[in-house]
């Protein structure tokens, strides 16, 4: 089992920039896959983006294609994710999952989840 805690949320004007941050704790990061995923409030939660267990995969949804970047430092047991030209629409709690890693389509199959962050863009 893998535990996570996400960082970094906050207020931030339209234009600007946030980078999240989630560790992990338990067993070997290496064995995970890692993704984001949002929930604004009224809304279901959705999918942001996701990077395999290696970094050599990753996947963005539409909405924040080219604007967000996922990475990862294995050594520090952290996935981040690079908020660039944030927008009112973003504006939701972003929570860090993980899956046990495979090759399978990176969007699918998340079962470890942290408590969340609040990303509060302000127009």
């Amino acid at each position: 089992q893998v535990q996570l805690v996400e960082s970094g949320g906050g207020l931030v004007q339209a234009g600007g920039s946030l980078r999240l941050s989630c560790v992990a704790s338990g067993r070997a990061f290496i064995m995970y896959d890692m993704g984001w995923f949002r929930q604004s409030p009224g809304k279901e939660r959705e999918f942001a983006a996701a990077i395999s267990w290696s970094g050599g995969r990753t996947y963005y949804a539409d909405s924040v294609k080219g604007r967000f970047t996922i990475s990862r430092d294995n050594a520090k047991n952290t996935v981040y994710l690079q908020m660039d030209s944030l927008k009112a629409d973003d504006t939701a709690v972003y929570y860090c999952a993980a899956r046990i890693r495979t090759g399978a389509s990176l969007l699918l199959s998340y079962k470890y989840w942290g408590q969340g962050t609040q990303v509060t863009v302000s127009s």
